[in-house]
């Protein structure tokens, strides 16, 4: 992943709603949730419910399938999947030479 996508990811994901959103949709898993159903367990209007999905589909972070009247999200495991291993993957490995001598000193 590269840093400005894991940074529009970040972005989009720092707004409480959208996590909200989120969490609940990765708590659901792969079937994912209807829109009703995340506006059901959220209490939050339709119209504020669409707009923070918006931007979690416009950053790839939910999909949306519609099924005959049921608008579905699901989240994107795969891209979740990625910015969790690119926020870990250098962790507790130092900052090298730069880092040794600013702590010697």
């Amino acid at each position: 992943m590269e840093i400005l996508q894991a940074a529009r990811c970040l972005d989009k994901l720092g707004n409480p709603t959208r996590l909200e959103v989120f969490r609940l949709l990765v708590k659901a898993g792969k079937a994912g949730l209807a829109v009703g159903d995340l506006q059901e367990h959220l209490n939050v209007p339709a119209s504020t419910l669409s707009h923070h999905i918006s931007h979690l589909v416009n950053a790839g972070l939910v999909h949306q399938e519609r099924e005959g009247r049921v608008l579905r999200c699901r989240p994107d495991f795969a891209l979740m999947q990625s910015l969790i291993d690119f926020m870990t993957e250098e962790c507790c490995e130092g900052l090298g030479p730069a880092q040794q001598s600013r702590d010697a000193g």
